[in-house]
């Protein structure tokens, strides 16, 4: 087995060298058997009718991916919430649910995006309940995609608003919510985004691994051969 584990790249039209850097990292795998997305992978999603020049681009990379044989899974981030059955079809994705456990590196493994485990920030909780709503959702996707991408924007300008103004730990994961998590589905390691803080933590016998944030200078991947795994950072410029 051979799979690589990414997230919270932010894609958008406005960061051309991360869709570079990510095209290349695909090409450059070697009998690549599975790509596992969790979260982020785009900057803001509108929806799946989304006709954009880049979102036709990401759709057709990632569908090239799924076609030389490669697994693809895709989980939503805090960004891409709304990413839906259509996009999955149009990319041969599977999407995966909030919280999936999965075998990785012969170890019973909880993937998620991780903005779940952070239970201290509580506004971003009650914002996140309100976003996931089946009828907001549905009342969003009613609206005109130029409204909908102008809504997204606001969103993205409020969050970068109320981020700068909360402490750094309220914005990391609360490790009584991650043990309960690991007790609750019966796994001894996990694996997240969200969090743009990239590490390897020990927690007991357990484990819980950070992927890292793609930027204009650096990339982060966790890749899995068989039962060895390695968090692994490259550059990008």
């Amino acid at each position: 087995m051979h799979r690589l584990f990414i997230s919270d790249l932010h894609l958008s039209e406005e960061t051309p060298e991360i869709e570079a850097a990510f095209k290349t990292l695909l090409e450059n795998q070697d009998n690549l058997d599975s790509l596992v997305i969790l979260g982020d992978f785009f900057e803001a999603w509108v929806g799946d009718d989304d006709d954009t020049d880049f979102v036709i681009r990401m759709r057709a990379l990632l569908a090239s991916c799924s076609e030389r044989g490669c697994e693809l899974m895709i989980a939503r981030g805090n960004r891409d919430f709304m990413l839906g059955e259509q996009f999955a079809r149009d990319t041969g994705a599977t999407l995966l649910d909030d919280e999936t456990v999965v075998e990785v590196g012969g170890e019973p493994t909880l993937l998620l995006h991780g903005d779940t485990l952070c239970t201290d920030d509580v506004h971003y909780q009650q914002f996140r309940r309100l976003v996931h709503d089946a009828a907001w959702q549905a009342e969003m996707m009613a609206k005109p995609l130029d409204e909908r991408r102008t809504l997204a924007r606001q969103l993205r300008a409020t969050s970068i608003d109320a981020a700068s103004n909360k402490a750094e730990d309220i914005m990391d994961v609360n490790q009584d919510a991650v043990r309960e998590r690991l007790t609750e589905m019966g796994v001894r390691r996990m694996i997240h985004g969200h969090t743009h803080r990239p590490n390897r933590h020990a927690i007991g016998n357990a484990e819980r691994i950070v992927l890292g944030d793609w930027t204009a200078c650096h990339g982060w991947f966790l890749r899995e051969r068989d039962e060895e795994l390695s968090l692994e950072c490259f550059d990008i410029i």
